[in-house]
């Protein structure tokens, strides 16, 4: 039992380490060092939202590629394709001021964000039920949240004695530590329909318009996130009196997310998961429409906590519920849903910078962002109403 206990950690540890290094460093180092690229390296505001949506292209990308992908053995190699990627296209953001090669490392990066997010969710998902675990990934997806406060204390940190692309290559050593455990924890996947203990692991897929109308409220939801997310440290930076806190917000945010996922698990076990995504869905409304309201920094403390919690409660519940209703293959079904959700991270940050760039603030982005959590609210009470199996 002990022994079993204990390989259990290792492999949730080796996916905490692989969420830090292909989310946190590779992904979201963009965010805190988005204002000091503005200062330092001449990056526009539109420019920061093309950026960020080519990102998220590279991550809708990973998403539909592993939203076809049924062989486990394969999804192990890109999984772990993802982890080098995730330190090379760190690197190559400090080497170089070219915009171009700047879109091709968020592309990539993008794509081993899918990598780490959905492979490697799906394949630690697929050994917990093969060895009889629970399949509640809040401790795995804390490592969201904790990528979040590396990067944010990184950049806190090192901002007074390194600039824009000393960070970024900080970061990519950063991340060649994370590489170690997040490779070798993690064991290649067994290919058998059998669990360890000889039960068939069967699929209980739910019906299409459960998943039609789910995938519209998941849009809704990745636009909810990807505006606070992408330009958080921005509009804090941005509000009187608030000058300089903005990573210090990231920060906060990223405290408030790591336990934000077994909170979650808690939660959906006494009301179900519908229930908890719209209890979710409902608090990130007020959490996104807070900053366009007051610069009062316990007020915008307040909203990134909430935010903070909110979003990757979100993020846990979809993904875990995807594991559910395909354990034999979990990355198939959370690929669909990354699919919506990847749209609306493509479109929005390139909206929301032009809408920025013309009003000279973020608060029309955030307006957008709170009424497309409204509906994406509505569309979760239609599949309350309708009373699918297995939520």
């Amino acid at each position: 039992m002990l022994i079993q206990q204990i390989e259990r950690l290792k492999v949730l540890f080796a996916g905490i380490c692989s969420l830090i290094l292909m989310l946190g460093i590779a992904r979201f180092s963009y965010t805190p060092l988005l204002p000091i690229m503005q200062q330092q390296a001449g990056l526009g505001i539109a420019e920061s939202g093309w950026l960020a949506g080519v990102n998220y292209m590279g991550y809708f990308c990973g998403a539909v590629i592993a939203s076809f992908i049924k062989n486990l053995e394969l999804k192990d190699r890109l999984y772990r394709l993802g982890l080098i990627v995730a330190v090379l296209t760190t690197a190559l953001m400090g080497l170089s001021n070219n915009i171009w090669l700047w879109e091709i490392s968020r592309f990539f990066a993008g794509l081993s964000s899918a990598a780490g997010l959905l492979l490697g969710s799906g394949l630690i998902m697929n050994w917990l039920i093969r060895h009889g675990h629970k399949t509640e990934l809040g401790i795995h997806f804390s490592g969201l949240g904790f990528g979040i406060v590396v990067v944010a204390l990184g950049v806190e940190l090192m901002s007074p004695d390194f600039n824009w692309a000393q960070q970024w290559i900080s970061l990519s050593f950063v991340g060649l530590f994370l590489f170690i455990p997040a490779w070798l924890w993690l064991p290649k996947p067994k290919i058998s329909k059998l669990t360890n203990s000889g039960k068939q692991i069967e699929d209980k897929p739910p019906e299409k318009s459960f998943i039609y109308i789910f995938m519209l409220a998941y849009f809704c939801a990745g636009i909810g996130y990807v505006v606070s997310a992408t330009f958080i440290v921005a509009i804090v930076d941005l509000l009187p009196g608030l000058e300089g806190k903005g990573t210090f917000s990231f920060l906060i945010l990223g405290l408030a997310a790591a336990p934000a996922c077994i909170l979650f698990d808690f939660i959906a076990r006494r009301i179900g998961i519908i229930n908890s995504l719209i209890m979710a869905y409902s608090v990130q409304i007020v959490a996104i429409i807070i900053p366009s309201l007051t610069s009062n920094i316990i007020l915008i403390m307040f909203s990134t906590i909430l935010f903070g919690m909110t979003f990757l409660g979100i993020v846990s519940l979809v993904l875990t519920m995807a594991g559910r209703f395909y354990p034999s293959s979990p990355a198939r079904l959370m690929g669909k849903m990354t699919i919506a959700y990847g749209i609306a991270q493509i479109l929005a940050p390139i909206f929301t910078g032009y809408l920025t760039e013309q009003s000279g603030n973020y608060n029309y982005g955030l307006y957008f962002a709170a009424i497309m959590m409204c509906l994406g609210t509505l569309f979760l009470f239609l599949l309350q109403a309708k009373k699918f199996r297995g939520i």
